[in-house]
């Protein structure tokens, strides 16, 4: 009897990467033999960021989780989300969910991934009540209107942020409550 090798996909636009996003590696780490993240290129949703840039800020934050022996890769895509699962060998797809609002998309774009391809389970992990309301979108209008966004995001995606910024508007800080 042999035993299966389960391969997870966690595919976001990371744009940026927040607390809630890495609660749900680490919870999908625990599930799957090998998590592959994947960071979707989508320049439709005007990321902050680019590709590189999110790959490499989530890279930075999973670190950790690999130097503890987690089996995750960082890789960028630009097709269909089922193409991209199907390609990397993935089992399921894990998505989080914050709320009911997110649940009816959420669903809409499970059963249509399970018709175009039915070996890829999809699985819903709620993210904790701690994380629930964190979104990237909320963490980059907080940053844009100087507000402190250091218990969204790590300090690493902070002071991306921040550099982001400044090079866009000439701002040194995001807010003087974050750093001095």
């Amino acid at each position: 009897m042999s035993e299966s090798f389960r391969i997870g996909l966690y595919p976001g636009t990371f744009d940026p990467i927040t607390h809630g996003h890495f609660e749900i590696i680490c919870r999908a780490t625990k599930m799957v033999d090998r998590l592959v993240i994947g960071v979707a290129k989508n320049a439709g949703k005007g990321p902050l960021f680019d590709t590189r840039m999110r790959v490499k800020m989530v890279e930075s934050e999973i670190a950790p989780l690999i130097e503890k022996g987690a089996k995750i890769e960082v890789r960028s895509f630009d097709n269909l989300l089922v193409h991209y699962a199907r390609d990397s060998g993935a089992d399921l797809i894990i998505r989080g969910l914050r709320a009911v609002s997110d649940f009816e998309y959420e669903f809409q774009m499970a059963g249509m991934n399970h018709r175009m391809c039915p070996d890829v389970e999809t699985v819903f992990l709620m993210a904790s009540d701690r994380h629930q309301f964190i979104s990237s979108r909320f963490v980059k209008e907080i940053a844009f209107l100087g507000g402190d966004i250091s218990s969204f995001v790590s300090e690493k995606v902070v002071k991306e942020i921040e550099k982001r910024f400044a090079q866009e508007s000439g701002r040194k800080k995001i807010s003087p409550e974050v750093r001095d």
